[in-house]
């Protein structure tokens, strides 16, 4: 006969000590011994010791008291605790950091738009791209507008007409090799004009779920609307444009978002502004 362990203990209950963790806003946690799953709210005293608020995927919050082994994160046991104060202020002593991970420039006044400019398909990604880089593209004087789809990119591209002193930027949705969207990337060329994209069906799925506070997105069928299948699936209300408003709300920093995507912004702002005139 097969024989088996005898320890059977859940491994957030075994004894061995479980790392700490600061209860930072915005770290995604489960708590054990009821399952909710939620993103850190706020940390707060009690007469019966250190609780934590949690936010779940549907906007619920519950409150939890901050014990040994009480979560667990990225499936492994931890013992929250409060976040140190920063030191020298909410900086920490270091340099403040934009949404992008930049070096903040405070007082810093917007530049003026520069003829180059980046375009990206549709509103989610304009909005998604201005809650992350909208810092940094106005100290860089870099507009961004979106497109309502690449189908006529060839066309929109020759009436931009991109030059040395206006290069233009194209931001691609699920470029991927023998899409439909690569061919039209394909079919777009000069030194002025960089067409770059992220893998993803839609933007939305270049958030982490891990943000979202949900295992993964999930795999729609083909033939169904990629967004109205999603909402099915996380079972949340087929309105795809409040879903993209609670998916935007958990976007904080760079951190919230895919590296296949980071990394293709900042190709486009470094495009767009090396060399470029205001």
């Amino acid at each position: 006969m097969r024989s088996y362990s005898p320890d059977l203990t859940p491994p957030w209950k075994k004894s061995t000590p479980a790392p700490e963790v600061p209860a930072e806003p915005d770290l995604v946690v489960e708590e054990v011994t009821t399952g909710f799953c939620g993103a850190v709210i706020r940390c707060e005293k009690s007469a019966e010791g250190p609780t934590v608020t949690l936010e779940d995927r549907f906007g619920k919050h519950r409150v939890f008291p901050m014990v040994a082994r009480g979560f667990l994160l990225e499936g492994r046991p931890v013992t929250l605790v409060r976040p140190r104060p920063a030191r020298g202020g909410a900086s920490g002593g270091g340099p403040a950091r934009t949404a992008s991970g930049s070096v903040a420039v405070p007082g810093a006044r917007a530049r003026v738009a520069r003829a180059g400019r980046i375009y990206v398909e549709g509103r989610h990604d304009a909005e998604l791209v201005e809650k992350v880089w909208g810092d940094d593209l106005r100290i860089e004087g870099v507009v961004v507008e979106y497109l309502g789809g690449i189908d006529d990119l060839p066309s929109v591209v020759a009436e931009f007409a991109p030059a040395p002193d206006a290069r233009l930027g194209v931001l691609v949705d699920h470029l991927v090799p023998g899409s439909k969207e690569s061919r039209i990337a394909a079919s777009v060329t000069g030194p002025d004009v960089l067409v770059v994209g992220h893998p993803y069906i839609d933007v939305w799925e270049a958030v982490k779920p891990s943000s979202l506070a949900i295992d993964a997105w999930p795999k729609v069928p083909r033939g169904e609307d990629w967004k109205t299948g999603v909402c099915r699936a996380l079972h949340w209300p087929e309105n795809t444009g409040a879903a993209w408003q609670h998916i935007l709300s958990r976007v904080h920093t760079y951190r919230d978002l895919e590296p296949a995507l980071l990394g293709r912004v900042e190709e486009l702002i470094d495009f767009v502004t090396v060399g470029g005139a205001s």
